[in-house]
């Protein structure tokens, strides 16, 4: 037993591991090892090996294809129950064999069993033809990706992705909750054979699906240089499933005071405000290349999980695209299914409009984000930074300024059914058509949105209880963390899946 159990160690191939390494990757034990708490891996499967005893030598097979592939198991990072598994690309490109799938049934059924939360490094060809010790025609009653996808809104699962990554791996991938890659990754749901075999042309693995597309395509929500920083952003990623920290440190709130700009019209990051309200070090954005006009984000504010919605100016002037929706409306139900509150930071125009919008199926695609913020179990929180008008504010709000447990906004802020100028120009339409002079006319104009934002000014919204305070944007993140510990209920999952996208 300890003979082969040697074996299926990554000293027993000296040759395909130093073959990996000089490519710049680390074996999928590696990885595992890398991953996990010392001494608290325990393995499934260890002496699978592939089914493929009819046309090759069973020593070659033992030596060659130790776990069939697939490391998997029950293990603890941070000294928190969790399962990894962990696809390795030194034994038959990470192809998914027989054996490899009944070790994810497995796995996958004890993971709803036990509730663990799971990282899954999906690197591989994806499916293997060459196992001959089953008989198999289709081999589409394979379970396990119904398995896995079952899983979704159950518990959270993080899936690694380096280098190739196709077929079902690329599956098992997207079917995910997060997906950390490395900027050498290469994301298909058809590899290179596919491909070609599809009559489409020869394409090179690295090409077909690469981080300068999935990155801003929205597939991909943490790149990172090489595994180890995968690795370091995962465990980041898994602490925010987890209950809050009783230790942090905060940066100086009076910086708040002074991070909007003044003028309407200027475009500034959103960022910065983000990480000054959470706790030092915390925040992790996802999809940051996609949909720039909406930033997501998890992070922590006195040791608590949250998630954070807010929209960016620079881009889009802030106003909710199709894609924007798509973003906020995955990540609402993200938030939702795994028990963390929402910050939503509103600096909004509205919806983005215009024929170029609406060929995007905007009607739809926005009516998302109303849908799954009216679907949160989770507390929300609003606070309108500069801008919330007109009916992408409310979807920022979860659909109203009364549907969050609290809504504040910051001295300078202006609300509004629509963008103001826009409408004085629309209300003032005949009026001003019958001012000939154009001078003149935009100086009317200029008068009446004067009027219009003095009207608009968050104080007034909070004087007729549209809003339920304005306050001193230092005093942000003590109203916030207050506000979560008064609601803080059990989380009632309502058993929901999460969107894929």
């Amino acid at each position: 037993m300890l003979r082969r159990r040697a074996l299926t160690e990554d000293a027993a191939r000296p040759d395909a591991v130093a073959r990996r390494h000089d490519r710049g990757g680390r074996t999928a034990r590696e990885n595992v090892a890398d991953l996990v708490d010392p001494g608290s891996f325990v393995e499934y499967g260890r002496f699978a090996i592939a089914p493929q005893r009819m046309r090759r030598d069973l020593d070659d097979l033992i030596t060659r294809t130790p776990a069939d592939g697939l490391i998997g198991g029950t293990a603890r990072v941070a000294g928190n129950p969790c399962a990894v598994l962990s696809y390795d690309y030194t034994v038959l490109a990470g192809t998914q064999g027989a054996l490899g799938h009944r070790k994810k049934d497995r796995l996958f059924e004890l993971i709803e069993r036990m509730r663990l939360p799971t990282v899954l490094f999906a690197e591989g060809g994806g499916g293997r033809p060459g196992d001959t010790d089953y008989p198999v025609v289709s081999a589409l009653d394979t379970r396990a990706f119904a398995l896995w996808a079952r899983l979704s809104g159950i518990v959270p699962r993080i899936a690694v992705v380096k280098g190739r990554c196709f077929a079902g791996n690329a599956v098992l991938a997207g079917t995910s909750d997060l997906i950390v890659a490395t900027r050498d990754a290469s994301l298909g749901m058809g590899g290179p054979a596919m491909i070609a075999g599809g009559g489409l042309g020869d394409v090179a693995p690295d090409d077909v699906g690469p981080i300068s597309v999935q990155e801003p395509n929205g597939n991909v929500d943490v790149v990172v240089d090489d595994e180890a920083a995968a690795v370091e952003v995962t465990k980041k990623l898994l602490a925010y499933f987890r209950p809050g920290r009783s230790e942090w440190t905060a940066g100086d709130q009076t910086v708040l005071r002074t991070a909007v700009p003044e003028r309407e019209r200027r475009a500034y990051d959103v960022a910065p405000i983000i990480e000054t309200l959470a706790d030092t070090d915390s925040v992790t954005f996802l999809r940051p290349r996609f949909a720039r006009e909406m930033v997501t984000a998890l992070a922590r504010i006195e040791g608590r999980p949250v998630g954070i919605l807010a929209n960016d100016t620079r881009f889009m002037a802030g106003a909710i695209t199709a894609a924007a929706s798509d973003k906020a409306a995955r990540f609402l139900q993200l938030c939702n299914g795994f028990g963390l509150p929402v910050i939503s930071l509103v600096d909004c125009p509205g919806y983005m409009v215009g024929q170029a919008a609406e060929a995007e199926s905007l009607v739809r695609r926005a009516s998302r984000m109303l849908v799954a913020g009216a679907a949160l179990q989770v507390p929300m929180i609003a606070v309108v930074l500069r801008r919330g008008y007109g009916l992408g504010a409310q979807a920022m709000a979860g659909g109203s300024l009364h549907e969050p447990v609290l809504t504040v906004a910051w001295p300078g802020a202006h609300l509004g059914p629509m963008g103001l100028e826009g409408a004085v120009r629309l209300g003032l339409r005949k009026e001003l058509e019958a001012i000939a002079d154009e001078a003149e006319r935009e100086d009317r104009v200029r008068e009446v949105t004067a009027v219009a934002q003095e009207n608009a000014k968050a104080i007034n919204a909070a004087m007729l209880f549209e809003i339920d305070d304005v306050i001193d944007p230092a005093e942000t993140r003590s109203v916030i963390a207050a506000t979560l510990t008064a609601a803080d209920l059990p989380h009632r999952s309502d058993g929901r899946f999460v969107d894929t996208w």
